[in-house]
């Protein structure tokens, strides 16, 4: 083969190649592939999902109010209890003498009481004759005597009151000692279950203080209603009311669901934002109790579990996937014309509005929160307006009607998209069958 005749081979092919790539360059640009789904309606079902732990509604955590050795332990953990029975004994040895000392204070007031009332009533008769004298017979007493007189029975009248006051503390006192000596006998202060014991026979009970909590013995909990203790981030709380539905799962008992209702929202965060300041930690948090009703299983408390709080729910009503909703500045978005209406040119030949309340309107600054509509081989942006989501779909409000077929996918492919573009479906989006009237998502 001749040289010429190789090269004119040789260039044909490329020729070729060229054209091929060409062709396969220009396919791959200008189409996009995507998936679409119709537009139906579903039943919607919008939920806050946040993880806490279980609780009793009702416990009380026991301390000591006095100090003192533990001499007797009559519960164990575990143990049910009910309201008035015997606990624990706090050595009484220390309180009952305090009792022995303070009765023998009252028995000194008194005595100093009777012995005070004597002298005012001695001071008090002579003061009488002293008056009588004086007015019965004028110079047979000195002023001076007089006054003395008078002045002895108001000093004996305030000693007498002074000792009436003497008694009053020292029956305190006895009243006091008597009481730490009654706290030495700890008896359950409600029906419950002992979740928690601390102590054992023989340990010393420490009295709290400003800075020492002091000794925690035990606790008391009613676990007839248990609570689902949750914490919700502050920009889901204004979603969820009291009364509001909740679906429950405990990791104690997988596959099961729990029932409850929403019964207390924290007005405060769990952590101050002061502290979260001075550390790393920036999430707030808010405190949600959770009543379960008739769990039918024994649970403990500090269980793990996770809440879905059903905060709306919307039957039979527009949907568009989640995937499908997307964001385009007011600049990039054209609105297409209707049929007859004129386009107004721009200066520089854009499209510019073809009426008032025109969709196109550069003048917002926010973007436009709108999906794609296929149109043909195109697809078209159309605003739109939504409202509760659901696990995977949005309710439509405004701006789409049952039937229309939206690009519910790849979520890249929908990045890429622009208002007008060729592209190839290459799928269905909805995979449990075309939405209807009756589909749920559970």
């Amino acid at each position: 083969m001749s040289r010429k005749r190789k090269i004119a081979i040789g260039a044909g092919v490329l020729v070729v190649l060229a054209v091929v790539a060409t062709s396969l360059g220009g396919r791959d640009g200008d189409e996009v592939g995507v998936r679409v789904e119709e537009v139906g309606r579903r039943d919607l079902v919008a939920r806050v999902t946040a993880t806490g732990h279980v609780e009793p509604k009702t416990s009380i955590d026991i301390s000591a109010d006095v100090s003192g050795r533990i001499v007797q332990l009559s519960v164990e953990e575990g143990d049910d209890v009910e309201e008035g029975q015997l606990i624990l004994v706090i050595d009484p040895a220390r309180f009952e003498a305090a009792v022995d000392r303070a009765e023998a204070a009252l028995s000194d007031a008194q005595a100093r009481e009777a012995q005070a009332r004597g002298s005012y009533q001695q001071a008090q008769r002579d003061w009488d004759r002293i008056r009588q004298l004086k007015e019965a017979a004028e110079g047979m007493l000195t002023e001076t005597e007089f006054e003395q007189a008078r002045t002895e029975a108001e000093v004996q009248q305030a000693l007498a009151e002074s000792a009436r006051y003497g008694v009053n503390m020292a029956r305190a006192g006895v009243r006091e000692a008597r009481d730490n000596l009654a706290k030495t006998v700890i008896e359950a202060p409600m029906s419950g279950r002992v979740t928690r014991l601390n102590v054992e026979r023989g340990e010393t009970a420490i009295v709290g203080t400003m800075n020492n909590p002091g000794s925690l013995l035990l606790t008391i909990a009613d676990l007839s209603v248990m609570e689902a203790v949750i914490e919700v981030d502050e920009t889901d709380i204004p979603e969820i009311s009291i009364g509001d539905s909740t679906l429950v799962t405990i990791d104690a008992f997988r596959g099961q669901e729990f029932f409850g209702r929403v019964t207390k929202i924290g007005n405060s965060s769990i952590r101050p934002r002061s502290q979260l300041q001075s550390s790393s930690e920036q999430a707030i948090d808010f405190e949600v109790r959770i009543t379960l009703e008739n769990p039918g299983v024994d649970l403990r408390t500090d269980l793990s579990a996770t809440a879905d709080v059903v905060t709306a729910v919307r039957p039979d009503v527009v949907a568009i996937p989640i995937i499908a909703l997307t964001l385009m500045d007011p600049s990039q978005f054209e609105r297409i014309p209707v049929e007859g209406e004129e386009v107004q040119q721009g200066e520089d030949g854009s499209s510019g509005e073809t009426g008032e309340g025109s969709a196109n309107s550069t003048a917002a600054a926010e973007p436009i929160e709108g999906v794609y509509v296929l149109d043909g081989d195109r697809v078209r942006f159309r605003p739109v307006e939504v409202g509760i989501a659901g696990d995977n779909y949005f309710e439509v409000l405004d701006g789409l009607d049952e039937g229309e077929t939206v690009v519910s996918g790849t979520y890249q492919a929908i990045r890429e998209l622009e208002d007008g573009a060729l592209v190839s479906v290459e799928g269905q989006g909805d995979q449990n069958g075309p939405a209807g009237a009756g589909n749920s998502e559970g």
